[in-house]
């Protein structure tokens, strides 16, 4: 193909791309005021699913209360004339990308696709199946675990003690936290993807990781930082504790396609 038959393929791809975000995006609108009232607002719910959970674990292991989290009253404001038609139109697209995520990831892969050899298209064979399936277990992560958290937290949050503050964030404010830390989960989970990719390039060794292991949990404590609005340790270590098993993870697919590849190498010898 040529330059221009590269871009007039790119361009199509992006056509559809975008003709299915709107359609996806125009479908959820219709059904906002339940996407807002039982989706987006789920999480600061005092009888959301991960609360009830939680405290029942807590009980279950003996631990009182523990794990049972404070109740909520998180009022939220708009301050400008077309603030809620915008947020409306942002939770719609917001739904349609997550949810629209493996066919635009197909899209992406059938433009890729022709200039892949056909070694490389065997060792990509199930790739948009499972950066998928990572990204949407990240979410539910995001969604289910750390949102009710960083909500709880910063809802029931005080400073000083006369009561002279009255905490109402703003509905673009919520939409924007609830956004960065179920996609920002999404993106955190892909780290074994990103392994598998960086090993079958041979730039990355199970060795590396592992002396670099230590390193890597620092550096995972900081992602869990950014990732996680609330600065209390809870909400951080409930981040944390996956990011490291993710590792631990990465380590092992790492080791498995380096261990294939010198099996191969061996064959050909």
């Amino acid at each position: 193909m040529s330059f221009v038959d590269h871009l007039e393929s790119l361009r199509w791809h992006i056509v559809r791309s975008v003709l299915f975000l709107l359609i996806a995006a125009i479908a959820f609108f219709i059904w906002i005021d339940t996407i807002f009232d039982y989706v987006v607002m789920g999480p600061t719910r005092n009888n959301f699913i991960s609360y009830r959970v939680l405290c029942r674990l807590s009980h279950a292991l003996g631990m009182g209360d523990s794990l049972c989290m404070p109740p909520m009253d998180l009022k939220l404001q708009v301050t400008s004339v077309s603030g809620t038609f915008m947020s409306s139109i942002t939770m719609a697209l917001s739904c349609a990308v997550v949810v629209g995520l493996p066919y635009l990831l197909w899209e992406i892969w059938k433009f890729v696709k022709p200039a892949l050899k056909p070694e490389e298209l065997r060792h990509t064979r199930g790739i948009i199946f499972w950066v998928s399936f990572f990204f949407f277990i990240g979410a539910a992560f995001g969604y289910f675990m750390l949102a009710p958290f960083t909500f709880n937290f910063l809802s029931n949050y005080k400073i000083g003690t006369a009561g002279m503050l009255e905490y109402r964030p703003t509905l673009a404010d919520y939409l924007e936290t609830l956004i960065d830390i179920t996609l920002g989960a999404g993106l955190a989970f892909q780290l074994p993807m990103a392994s598998w990719l960086l090993s079958s390039m041979g730039i990355l060794t199970p060795t590396f990781l592992r002396s670099y292991r230590k390193y890597a949990y620092v550096g995972l404590l900081v992602i869990a930082a950014v990732i996680t609005p609330s600065p209390d340790w809870g909400s951080q270590l409930v981040v944390v504790v996956p990011l490291v098993l993710l590792y631990e993870v990465s380590i092992w697919i790492s080791a498995t396609v380096n261990r294939k590849q010198e099996e191969k190498w061996k064959e050909w010898e």
